[in-house]
């Protein structure tokens, strides 16, 4: 009878002191352990109960402790993933509180890009690339405004987006755990993978298919103890230690300034100046185009997803930006873009050569010395004036449109006589006779004491003439609106003069107007001079 009662309390205590032990096991090896161990006990228990115990008793021993062990490791690994979960980013936490509503408020998407061959960029005096192209279409979708800040730094991105400067990271990042402990990525917007880039010898055309192959590196494994080149905080820094650790290695990682492009790493190994580098595959081929001493045909990684950026706490936004993109992917018009940026390599080679491309030169057109000088004769920042001349001809001289208007700043015949234009082709008489009518323009608005406000005003006299726009200021005036305030005021009525109802009003000297025309005008003036104060220097 004692040992009928002594020996289900001694097998509650074994099996209470071994789940201990299985609750304190932190790894998967230490776990299997553990099982081998109760395993082995069990048994040796059951041998020695059996010779003073019922046998009944040491397999209920067996069943009772091998079932513990299985619950406690399931409640361990749960206990684990909550613990992940639960833990608490201060980032995060201390991130500011700004969701789709709060952007819709304000009626701007700010949005963070990085200033490379592919995603944003001057071309020809025009704003272009893959980021860009879609970020217009996206704030037009959302109907806001796009306003563009390009990272100098992309080790601080993260912090600039969770402080609230920006609400988009729209350049492609890679996907990782790491990264989500940070931030939200959207739905990703294509596939790549990692290759690594290496220059071939100076001579390699002279060289034997053979023999170039033994000097290059053809496999990761040749990679061991060898010296990557790569950008700090970069998610290539994450592949090549999973890398090395998988292949049993060492892989020397030398670590570069984060200002840097993949663009800018990629020429430094064509350049000599460094051995090797990782970039994404799309990235790689593009610029291999133009440098065939390239070679960017070993892969590093699987293929991984490239997304855009967002805070946590702006769930609503995600949410809208990822129905979006999956919209777009959807649509031809998308795979246009991504070919247009990443696998035209005959327009890329062209873009690379010009001298009007802002990666390779500070220069918007070849009349930019002439468009300083004008500029600076009226008081105007020359950005500005390129951003007019870009809008009236495209930089061509001999631009003619429908109306007559003809040279780089687009000036009608009767106009030309009155500024003693010669040749409204030549490109110095052009935008010296253009000048001065601006100037002419900005000093008849005395009552605009605005210097910015004052500048709009005489673009608009410029586009639809002086008249027009002071009609549009006394109907500014009658609907109790600012005539000193382009934007929102002036501009409003302009476009107001397009309706019978208003162009009839008795102190509406010169009638209708498209003020469609104008709006369009000075909008997309100023929104392409913003463009060329992120790319040029005002010296």
């Amino acid at each position: 009878m004692k040992t009928t009662i002594f020996c289900p309390i001694v097998m509650i205590l074994m099996v209470t002191f071994l789940k201990r032990i299985v609750l304190l096991t932190e790894n998967h090896l230490g776990r299997l352990f553990t099982t081998i161990v109760i395993i082995s006990s069990s048994f040796y228990c059951i041998r020695f109960l059996n010779m003073i115990i019922l046998k009944t008793y040491a397999k209920q021993f067996f069943i009772i402790a091998i079932s513990l062990h299985l619950i406690s490791c399931q409640q361990q690994g749960e206990y684990k993933v909550g613990s992940a979960q639960n833990r608490v980013n201060p980032f995060v936490e201390n991130s500011v509180d700004r969701d789709l509503e709060e952007i819709k408020k304000d009626g701007v998407l700010r949005a963070l890009v990085v200033y490379s061959s592919t995603s944003y960029f001057l071309y020809r005096g025009q704003a272009m690339g893959f980021e860009y192209e879609l970020l217009t279409q996206l704030a037009k979708h959302l109907d806001l405004k796009l306003e563009l800040v390009v990272s100098n730094n992309l080790d601080t991105q993260f912090e600039v987006l969770n402080r609230g400067d920006v609400d988009l990271i729209a350049h492609g990042m890679t996907i990782t755990n790491q990264r989500k402990w940070e931030v939200d990525f959207t739905e990703y917007l294509y596939l790549t993978r990692q290759v690594l880039v290496q220059k071939k010898p100076d001579n390699y055309l002279n060289i034997s298919w053979s023999n170039l192959q033994k000097q290059l590196v053809q496999d990761p494994i040749e990679l061991i103890d060898k010296t990557i080149s790569i950008r700090k905080n970069s998610s290539y820094i994450e592949r090549l230690l999973s890398l090395s650790n998988e292949m049993g290695g060492n892989i020397m990682i030398d670590t570069l300034d984060s200002k840097l492009s993949t663009d800018e790493i990629i020429d430094m190994v064509a350049d000599g100046k460094i051995e090797y580098t990782i970039a994404d595959e799309n990235l790689a081929k593009i610029n291999a185009s133009f440098n065939p001493i390239l070679k960017i045909d070993v892969p590093i990684s699987f293929s991984q997803r490239i997304a855009w950026v967002t805070r946590k706490k702006s769930p609503m936004f995600r949410e809208v930006v990822n129905k979006w993109i999956i919209s777009q992917r959807k649509k031809s018009n998308f795979n246009v873009i991504y070919n247009k940026y990443f696998k035209n390599k005959r327009t890329f080679k062209q873009r690379i050569k010009s001298d009007y491309y802002s990666l390779k030169n500070n220069q918007i057109s070849k009349y930019d010395n002439l468009i300083k000088k004008h500029a600076t004769k009226i008081g105007w920042d020359w950005r500005l004036l390129a951003s007019q001349v870009y809008q009236e001809s495209r930089f061509d001289p001999i631009a003619k449109s429908w109306a007559g208007a003809k040279g780089l700043m687009q000036v009608m015949p009767s106009t030309a006589e009155s500024l003693s234009i010669k040749d409204v082709s030549d490109p110095n008489e052009s935008i010296r006779g253009g000048t001065d009518y601006l100037d002419y323009l900005y000093n008849r608005f005395t009552d605009i004491n605005d210097s910015i406000n004052r500048i709009k005003f005489s673009l608009a006299s410029y586009n639809c003439g002086y008249s027009h726009v002071r009609d549009a200021q006394r109907l500014a005036v009658e609907n109790d609106l600012d005539s000193t305030i382009w934007s929102d005021n002036v501009e409003k009525m302009i476009l107001a003069l397009s309706l019978p109802k208003n162009y009839n009003k008795s102190f509406i000297k010169y009638g209708y107007v498209r003020g469609e025309e104008p709006a369009n005008y000075i909008e997309q003036i100023f929104d392409r001079y913003n463009h060329y104060k992120q790319f040029i220097p005002l010296e």
